[in-house]
């Protein structure tokens, strides 16, 4: 039976009790622990790396999309929430699942079920390393809307500001973070540094076109096209044998 390690994040002393006999019917769930507010779970999860978290929405100071900010890495997770139309309007992209309150045991299995699909394989069961891999998911939210979104499904990030805009299918929401701080995470095997601005994820790369002065442009399967420094049309150049 394939464990796995979770970790319940509720304010409610109740909600979390009736979250442990809800699990106590699922063996195959180990609870690591519960965490009251968004910064003990930060650094629960920092210490535990949980494969799944029950996670409450609205709880006081912080809630639990702040908390899914925080974090480098978002293991795979299940909302809880007294509010379904709150859950739905946020959530716009790549949300497993959210659990209404009262939960039913039938829709807490439902959920599950999802959650093991999830992780049934190797590449989703996190990763303990520093960098992320292409499985690997990121908690993004710009203004009211919300994503999860998986890092090899983003073809480009890109400077705006003291910020980076993301570009995933028809999105391009900005993460509160530097590219430099990005780029420190990502996978070297799929993603490259184009430029001083930009990092393109290697995989949705169309084109190679030569330039002027020995640069490249890559032309992404969306159509952007995307400027090579000159420093870099050489690096890139050596990485693909050119």
């Amino acid at each position: 039976m394939m464990e796995i390690k979770a970790l319940i994040v509720e304010d409610s002393r109740l909600a979390r009790k009736e979250l442990l006999e809800l699990i106590r019917a699922h063996p195959e769930i180990n609870v690591l622990g519960e965490a009251e507010n968004v910064d003990s779970a930060y650094e629960m999860i920092g210490e535990m790396q949980p494969d799944l978290l029950f996670l409450d929405i609205n709880m006081p100071e912080k809630d639990g999309f702040e908390l899914l900010e925080m974090l480098d890495e978002v293991p795979v997770v299940i909302f809880t929430t007294a509010y379904d139309e709150y859950a739905i309007k946020s959530f716009e992209y790549n949300a497993l699942d959210y659990l209404l309150k009262p939960i039913s045991p039938e829709r807490f299995g439902a959920a599950l079920e999802k959650a093991k699909q999830r992780l049934q394989a190797p590449e989703e069961r996190g990763n303990t390393e520093k960098s992320l891999t292409e499985s690997s998911q990121i908690f993004i939210k710009d203004g009211e809307q919300c994503w999860l979104v998986r890092i090899g499904q983003i073809r480009l990030f890109e400077i705006v500001g003291n910020y980076t805009r993301v570009w995933f299918e028809d999105q391009k929401p900005l993460l509160y973070k530097s590219l430099n701080q990005v780029e420190e995470k990502l996978p070297e095997t799929v993603f490259f540094r184009v430029n001083r601005q930009q990092i393109v994820n290697v995989n949705f790369i169309e084109e190679v076109i030569p330039w002027f002065n020995g640069t490249l442009k890559l032309r992404l399967k969306d159509q952007t096209e995307v400027a090579v420094s000159r420093r870099q049309s050489s690096a890139f150049r050596d990485r693909l044998s050119l």
